[in-house]
């Protein structure tokens, strides 16, 4: 049997391993049209590559996917990030935890990674063909046939691993051969703030925001970092991965209620400056320490709305103090645009996940095509969940590549 893989990324990868370690006397070839294999790999997490999440129950896993949850309800139970972890150790790369639940080799480096993969890929007798663009697939009787450069080559089985493209354009190849395709958008993004002053405060990190976007439900909270763009962060990232499609209709032009105490209510913030005016009320407003509320942001907010920095909290008035209050948890600013990352652009959209079998990846249009990554309509948000949906829908395609003849 002949596997040829399509795309040399992280499901690529882990599709043709799978392939080959389930149908060892399959000949596999990976199809890569740059020069260069596991980019996104090399990249993810500031180069130490977020391998997977700590969250081991498939229910809880599930909430962390925007789109796809469906689909990978299935396909979890067989390949999670308890198997992703017992995968890696096998072979020598044990990964750790971070406070935040996201799993990195112990090395800090995605070297780690790639060499792992690489050197399954070389131990398996796995073909790597480089700078090798597949412009064509036509179906035959029972086999494929691909348009490889200048080339015309026949295989038993396809897997299409060539991850997200943020132009419908870019799936024009497998809408010819019958499949649907759900209309891309970018999923993890930041939020521009063009005309906003807090973007003076770039690097400063609210550890614990609840974020809304005025008009919608959207509603996410975390650690919001303030950047020379407008603000990112976890609770943004999340945002925009919830929101991508409704955020997209909007032209990326909305405003966003931040609370810079998370879910405090107005009632107990109001207990809160109470307390610190019946304790401290002889101490400058500025001097407040709040540990959800960096001081630099602090000194930001009394500036915006015209508090001298130097007032004493029992001169500040119950004015001020409503006013400060309902700031805190009601800070409005506008949006204007977003700020993709290059390297690790993650769309939603891809190919229509009611075409693709959940258990096996396999084409329900065209037997014998299968899928893995990010392709497929599926996305999650920040934290190591896109490559997990990558090693499982990897797995699984791999897997069952030689299950049946096409008929």
């Amino acid at each position: 049997m002949k596997v040829a893989v399509i795309g040399g990324g992280a499901a690529g990868y882990f599709a043709a391993i799978s392939a080959k370690a389930h149908h060892s006397d399959s000949e596999v070839v990976i199809f890569e049209k740059t020069n260069k294999v596991l980019s996104k790999v090399k990249v993810s997490g500031g180069g130490r590559c977020n391998v997977t999440h700590a969250c081991f129950d498939v229910k809880d896993l599930l909430q962390f996917y925007p789109r796809g949850g469906k689909l990978l309800k299935k396909a979890l139970y067989e390949f999670n990030p308890n198997h992703t972890v017992a995968w890696f150790e096998g072979r020598g790369v044990p990964l750790k935890t971070e406070a935040d639940n996201r799993m990195f080799p112990i090395t800090d480096s995605s070297q780690t990674i790639i060499d792992c993969l690489e050197q399954e890929v070389r131990k398996l007798g796995i073909r790597v063909s480089l700078s090798s663009a597949i412009s064509a697939i036509r179906p035959l009787d029972h086999r494929f046939e691909l348009a490889v450069n200048k080339e015309i080559i026949q295989v038993d089985k396809v897997i299409v691993t060539t991850g997200g493209s943020n132009k419908i354009e870019g799936y024009k190849w497998l809408q010819s051969l019958g499949h649907a395709i759900v209309p891309p958008a970018p999923s993890l993004f930041t939020f521009n703030m063009p005309s906003e002053e807090i973007r003076t405060l770039m690097g400063v990190v609210a550890p614990h925001a609840r974020v809304r976007v005025l008009g919608s439900k959207l509603e996410a909270t975390g650690p919001l970092l303030i950047t020379h763009w407008g603000m990112s962060g976890p609770a943004v990232l999340k945002l925009s991965a919830f929101g991508a499609k409704w955020l997209a209709e909007k032209q990326y032009a909305f405003s966003v209620l931040v609370s810079w105490l998370g879910n405090t209510k107005e009632d107990e913030c109001r207990v809160i400056f109470q307390e610190v005016i019946s304790s401290s009320g002889n101490t400058m407003v500025s001097n407040w320490r709040n540990e959800w509320v960096p001081k630099r942001l602090w000194l930001f907010l009394l500036t915006k709305l015209e508090i001298d920095p130097s007032t004493k909290w029992n001169e500040l008035g119950k004015k001020n103090s409503n006013r400060l209050i309902n700031l805190l948890i009601n800070d409005e600013y506008r949006v204007s645009g977003k700020t993709t990352f290059k390297e690790e652009f993650v769309t939603c959209g891809g190919v229509d996940l009611s075409q693709v079998d959940p258990l096996t990846m396999e084409s329900k249009v065209v037997p014998g095509l299968y899928f893995a990554g990010e392709v497929l309509d599926i996305d999650g948000v920040t934290g190591g969940f896109n490559f997990q949906a990558a090693w499982t829908t990897g797995f699984l395609a791999g897997k069952h590549v030689g299950t049946h003849a096409r008929n």
